[in-house]
């Protein structure tokens, strides 16, 4: 399983991130298809999810 990064944690590596649920434990909220990726430079902050503000997961894609 890929590592799982929270909103306020910071990129371990340049790349493009997807939503990997809320941390609430709810796996959607309905993001839209443009905020389910985020593209992030090593050290910047992991985001909450944009529409909702909410606490997010998000993993690493490539």
């Amino acid at each position: 399983m890929a590592d799982r990064y929270k909103t306020g944690e910071k990129a371990p590596a340049n790349g493009t991130y997807e939503f990997d649920g809320l941390a609430d434990g709810r796996k959607n909220s309905n993001p839209t298809d443009d905020e389910k990726h985020i593209k992030l430079e090593s050290g910047e902050t992991f985001p909450p999810l944009r529409s909702s503000q909410e606490t997010a997961y998000w993993k690493k894609t490539n």
